[in-house]
């Protein structure tokens, strides 16, 4: 049986690197046209070239999100558009809408197209739909299970792929379209604008005492009613194997270079069998994340345990390693505070596990430190470790959870 595909998101050029560092085997971005994210995670065409050159010379594909529902006055600059991402050597446009999709491969039939999650494609039905309008992949609801996404695999022809998340936020909302933000901030979910209500606290407000708030009781110091869990399928990534999906799709093209290591590098071993399963589950609980639970992928969603609705994480991001450690020297980047004495772990594409005491720091003036603890500062570590060069340092926290609107 092929192995499936790893598909890791970037929002910028460091988080791209990145994922291609520790294993992708292609990364998803959205560009300057109908992304369905924030402005500052857009690349530009001129970055798409580049993207695409650098993951090309790896081996590796590039796919570019135009998954907004597309208006009228849209649809014309979406032709030159695809042209552009054809000729950038874009490997896929993964698109949602019906008009969208058509447009693409009207004005470049040569640009593949892979339907959205988005577009919840829940039946086989619909899955050949796309395919006879020109989709060379889905990308199935959030809400499928196993065996309905096993029983889609065997109604479509072979050469149509299937792809599934496998890891990263949830939504309240159906496969993500969702009006709340909308309505309460108007910014639209669906245009790359989410605020993430979802995520917040709520109260009860009695209409004749509108100074008197009732809190929503879920826990004694807080409640968080609505927000959802992250979802986590490392765990049986071998029965979506057998399915019939063919790329695993890591959420959170807004996360940082740290997430993105730690998700793909985990998820990597774990296709390979090179880690055990029990270190690698540690992995994922080392970034901050929402209650993990298995989506839908069983059946209805059903709690064992109460959503807690904040963040927790075992592990905060000391620094990135700015070339291979020489000589039991190491230079790094700083990205959060760490002291001497402080256990430094090492994630690291060729190693799991690794870890050294912080036994000495040493600053751009030569001058040796007891803490590290300017952002983003040049330090230089004593260390005995086999650290390489884009490596990230963590160190372990006593910090579990924080209560968050984000």
């Amino acid at each position: 049986m092929k192995k499936p595909e790893l598909l890791a998101p970037a929002g910028d050029m460091n988080c791209l690197k990145t994922a291609a560092r520790f294993g992708a085997d292609a990364v998803y971005i959205g560009g300057p046209l109908l992304q369905l994210r924030a402005e500052k995670s857009a690349f530009t065409e001129e970055n798409i070239d580049v993207a695409a050159k650098y993951l090309h010379s790896l081996d590796k594909k590039l796919y570019v999100t135009v998954n907004s529902f597309t208006k009228n006055h849209e649809i014309e600059p979406l032709k030159d558009y695809a042209r552009s991402l054809y000729s950038l050597g874009v490997d896929a446009a993964i698109v949602a809408d019906l008009g969208a999709l058509r447009t693409i491969k009207q004005a470049e039939p040569r640009l593949e197209v892979h339907i959205s999650t988005q577009a919840n494609c829940c039946n086989y039905a619909s899955a050949m739909a796309y395919y006879e309008l020109g989709a060379s992949r889905i990308v199935v609801a959030r809400e499928m299970t196993i065996d309905e996404i096993a029983e889609m695999h065997e109604k479509i022809p072979e050469e149509l792929e299937i792809e599934a998340f496998v890891h990263g936020a949830m939504c309240m909302a159906y496969s993500g379209r969702c009006l709340i933000s909308s309505y309460m901030n108007g910014r639209s979910g669906n245009r790359g604008e989410c605020t993430q209500p979802c995520r917040w606290e709520y109260y009860l407000v009695e209409r004749n005492r509108p100074n008197e708030y009732l809190k929503v009781e879920e826990y004694d110091d807080h409640s968080a009613l609505l927000s959802s869990h992250d979802m986590k399928a490392i765990g049986f990534l071998d029965k979506l194997s057998a399915a019939g999906v063919d790329s695993f799709k890591i959420e959170g093209r807004m996360k940082t270079e740290y997430y993105v290591a730690h998700v793909v590098n985990a998820y990597r071993h774990a296709i390979d069998k090179t880690a055990p399963m029990e270190l690698l589950e540690d992995e994922l609980n080392a970034i901050s994340h929402r209650p993990y639970n298995s989506g839908f992928y069983f059946g209805n969603l059903v709690h064992d345990h109460k959503n807690d609705g904040l963040y927790h994480w075992d592990c905060t991001f000391a620094g990135v390693a700015l070339e291979d450690c020489r000589d039991g020297m190491l230079r790094i980047q700083q990205r959060n505070f760490f002291k001497l004495g402080d256990t430094l772990e090492v994630l690291s594409p060729d190693s799991v596990g690794m870890k050294f005491t912080c036994s000495e720091i040493i600053n751009e003036n030569g001058e040796s430190c007891e803490t590290a603890c300017h952002p983003q500062e040049i330090l230089t570590l004593k260390c005995d470790a086999d650290v390489k060069q884009g490596d990230i340092l963590r160190v372990r926290t006593q910090k579990e959870k924080i209560i968050t609107n984000i």
